[in-house]
This record gives structure tokens, C-alpha cells and sequence, in this order.
């Protein structure tokens, strides 16, 4: 930050470090992206080990309470993310733990349906205009339970072969010139090493890929969400029908207290819950912006610190102006709030290909497509190109080997970052990298020479939809 003197150094001792296992692939991040990679890994019969800092798996759709995945059909109702994220969704499901339209209503323009959405405050996530007819119509996404995503993840890790380190922070790679050959962790066992054929940096802010030498890009847009940090807090015991005839009622009075909860440095906004086991509950999600209007910097620990104690605070503002002067709130109570503070966007690898804004209107499908991907937020441009395709290339940093990166820091420049890095993306990152890793490590290649058919064909036979290439 501006302003610090210039720090002191000191000098740290060689010492040996235990080598603690020897593997196929090491995922570091145990997120949505490593969630994709190491399983995907060990299925694909790699000697797995997943890393992970938190005493839990899923990243920001757990801990962050980001429970919602959006955009997995186009604004016509088609599906185009399958795989492991359709599996999950399928697993949660059958446990009670997840909520979406209906097939038959994925592209609807059906008032009921659309209002049910818009009612809920989640249509930024389930509705979309479509241009062509003039008409709103329902977007195929899911919201889950976080607490039990949790268990299902350890679940299908564990069935999957992955051997699980949690309360375990990836520090530093373990370098052969500009090869990575494994990673050290830290964790209350002490300073260890996992060597490893293949590394899968899936850390979001590109903590591996940075200390490995990689090229990256940081440039943030500060009109973009991906600039700033954010929480999310749920109440419950919320009598929900009261809170919203109260605003039905007396709109005049209902604008002027939000507007004297945003002076007080509160949030006014919040989205209903729809999980059928959750009745009276309510989430708030809000952004935190540095107070000199810039993007926020998570690599900074004392502003990441400042932000998040911030939050807390203004968390705590909202639910008791809400308990106080809201009716339907009064016997409400803080049910969970977000263990993590939500980086939205940071670091980004240069790859051997950078997806761009030309992308969206190119319908382009490349030789090495491993996902395609609903384009529902650019106006006409989605209008007539309503999908993107996502090359294998993004997840390959140009300059260091033995390295993948599967997290929203793949390869790509800002403004479509923003759009396309958030929770089913990154599973399909994820599922592609780990693929990969293991067909690399397999055949004693680095994952840059990995064949893109065989990758194909094996995402496909993963049940990953994928669309013929010239």
C-alpha cells in the first residue's frame, strides 16, 4: 500500500523438507475448480492428492455461501454445461438439497414462472430479455445447500481415490528450471513436500502459477464485479409474507428506511431463499468497494484484513436495522455467514490462448474446446451468439511446465473474466485440467503436448457435451 516504508529482510535457513508423498497429479485448492480437477484426476486413474487451506471443500460455493450456479443453459433453455457439475446438481437433488425450474420451464417466457424468479430477487441469476422476442425468459440454474454440498463433495472425492489434505495451504512450487515438479504445504504437521508429474493450480488468485514465474495479467475494470470483494450472510426465522406486504403496503416508508440503512453503511438488498427445506430464510449478498473508489487488492493482506472486518461490521448493521424496523424480521437471527470473503477476480495466467471479447461473436469452435458455455449477458451480441467455446490453451500457461491452471485464472482478459469464471465454469475448468494432468502424467508428457482429441474424447465419455471440430 502507499505509503509503507521500505520493509526490512531478513535471511531464512536451508533446511530439508519432508517429502511427504509422491503422486500423478497435486491439486492446490480445494474450490469448484479443484473440486473438478481432482476428481477428474482420479477417475481418470492419476494418483490424486487435493489440497486444500479450509477445514472443507467447494471454496466460495461453501464457505463463501455463493451457493447459487447460474448460466448453465442459454436464454432459449438449451443445457450446455454437463459433466461433473450436472452430477453434483444430480447428487444434491437426490438429498433435498437443490432447486431449479423444472426442465420444461429452462427457456419459458411463462409469467408465473418468471415472476416466481423475479420475486425472489434472483433474477440477475435465473432471467434473461431475449431480444429477438421481446420477452423474459428462465435461465436452467440451481441454487444448493451449502452445508450439505460440503459432505457431498468429501463424498465424491473420497470415492473418487482422491487422498483429501485439508487445513493444508499450498506455499510455494517446487521448481526444475521452469518445470514445476510439486508443491510444498504448510499445515499444523509442519512445512511438507508432494512431489508430483503434474500440478493443477486451482487457488483463484493464481498463488501457484505466480510463485512458479508464470506471466500473468491483473488489470481489473472497476465498473467490473470482479473488482471488488464480497459477503454473504443468511438470516432465518424470517416471516417473509409479512415483510413483503409491509412493503406492498407502505412503499413510500419501505424506501425511505433503505435509504437510511445505506447512510448507516447497511445493505438493502437481499434475495429470498428457495430452498424447499429452508422456509424463512433470506440471504444477503453485498459487495465491499476500497473507499478511494479503486479495485480491491486481495493480495494485499492488510487491506483483504481491513475489507473483511469491515464487512462483518456492516453485516451486523443490516440484520439489526432489519430486526428493528422491518416487519416480519423481528424474531429473525444470523443462521450462517460466509467463512470467506469473496474475491470476485484477481491474478489471470497468460495461456497459450487468451479468451477475449472478440470471442463472444466469433463462434469459433476450436480444436481443443473443452467446455462451451451459455453467453446470456451481452445484449444483442448474446442475442446472436448466444454460446462461447473455452480451449484447452487457457488453462496452459505459455512459459512454465508441469503446470495447469484450472480456477477463474485461466487465461483470459478482463471483461470476459468477468462474465464466464464463476462456480459451473470452473468445475468444467476443472474437470478438462485434471483430465489432462492425468493423460499427461500417464504417457511422461507435459500437459502442452496432451493430444486435444484424446482430451476430448475422454471429457465426453466423462458426459461432457461437446460440439464437433472442423
Amino acid at each position: 500500500m502507499e505509503g509503507k516504508p521500505a520493509a526490512k529482510t531478513i535471511v531464512e535457513a536451508a533446511r530439508e523438507i519432508r517429502v511427504y508423498r509422491e503422486a500423478d497429479v497435486v491439486v492446490v485448492g480445494g474450490g469448484p475448480g479443484g473440486i473438478g480437477s481432482a476428481v477428474a484426476a482420479a477417475r481418470s486413474g492419476a494418483r490424486t492428492v487435493l489440497i486444500e487451506r479450509y477445514g472443507h471443500l467447494g471454496g466460495m460455493a461453501t464457505g463463501g455461501l455463493v451457493n447459487i450456479i447460474p448460466n448453465m443453459s442459454d436464454i432459449n433453455g438449451k443445457q450446455h454445461i454437463f459433466g461433473l457439475t450436472q452430477e453434483l446438481i444430480d447428487r444434491l437433488d437426490a438429498r433435498g438439497a437443490a432447486s431449479y425450474p423444472k426442465k420444461a420451464d429452462w427457456g419459458t417466457t411463462e409469467r408465473k414462472v418468471v415472476d416466481y424468479y423475479l420475486d425472489a430477487n434472483l433474477g440477475w441469476f435465473y432471467v434473461r430479455k431475449d431480444l429477438n422476442i421481446g420477452q423474459e425468459r428462465v435461465l436452467y440454474t440451481a441454487v444448493v445447500d451449502p452445508e450439505v454440498l460440503k459432505d457431498e463433495l468429501n463424498t465424491i472425492v473420497n470415492e473418487a481415490g482422491v487422498e483429501l489434505l485439508l487445513h493444508s495451504w499450498g506455499v510455494a512450487p517446487i521448481m526444475e528450471g521452469n518445470t514445476v515438479k510439486g508443491i510444498i504445504f504448510e499445515s499444523k504437521s509442519g512445512r511438507q513436500a508432494i512431489l508430483a508429474k503434474v500440478v493443477v493450480d486451482s487457488t483463484g488468485d493464481g498463488d501457484v502459477f505466480v510463485a512458479a514465474g508464470a506471466q500473468f495479467d491483473n488489470t481489473l475494470d472497476i465498473g467490473l464485479r470482479t473488482s471488488k470483494l464480497a459477503i454473504v450472510f443468511w438470516l432465518a426465522h424470517v416471516d417473509i409474507k409479512k415483510a413483503d406486504e409491509f412493503r406492498a403496503s407502505q412503499p413510500d416508508k419501505f424506501t425511505e428506511l433503505m435509504t437510511d440503512l445505506r447512510q448507516m453503511g447497511g445493505h438493502p438488498y437481499y434475495f429470498k431463499g428457495i430452498l424447499g427445506s429452508q422456509e424463512g430464510c433470506v440471504w444477503f449478498h453485498f459487495f465491499q468497494e476500497r473507499p478511494d473508489g479503486g479495485a480491491c487488492d486481495a493480495m494485499d493482506v492488510e487491506e483483504f484484513t481491513m475489507m473483511d472486518v469491515r464487512a462483518r461490521k456492516r453485516a451486523l448493521i443490516t440484520y439489526d436495522f432489519f430486526k428493528k424496523h422491518i416487519p416480519g424480521f423481528e424474531r429473525s437471527f444470523i443462521m450462517l455467514t460466509g467463512s470467506q470473503m469473496g474475491t470476485q477476480g484477481g491474478r489471470r495466467v497468460v495461456g497459450e490462448y487468451t479468451l477475449s471479447e472478440r470471442d463472444m461473436e466469433s463462434d469459433e469452435v476450436f480444436e481443443d474446446t473443452i467446455v462451451v458455455l451459455a453467453n446470456n449477458d451481452n445484449g444483442p451480441i448474446s442475442a446472436k451468439h448466444p454460446t462461447i467455446c473455452v480451449p484447452y490453451r487457457c488453462l496452459v500457461p505459455r512459459t512454465v511446465d508441469g503446470l495447469l491452471v484450472a480456477c477463474r485464472g485461466f487465461s483470459s482478459a478482463d471483461r470476459i473474466n468477468h462474465q464466464f469464471n464463476i462456480i459451473p465454469h470452473c468445475l468444467s475448468y476443472g474437470q478438462a485440467a485434471g483430465t489432462a494432468a492425468a493423460i499427461a502424467a500417464q504417457a511422461g508428457i507435459q500437459p502442452r503436448h496432451v493430444d486435444y482429441r484424446e482430451l476430448r474424447k475422454n471429457l465426453v465419455g466423462q458426459g461432457v457435451k461437446l460440439p464437433e471440430t472442423a
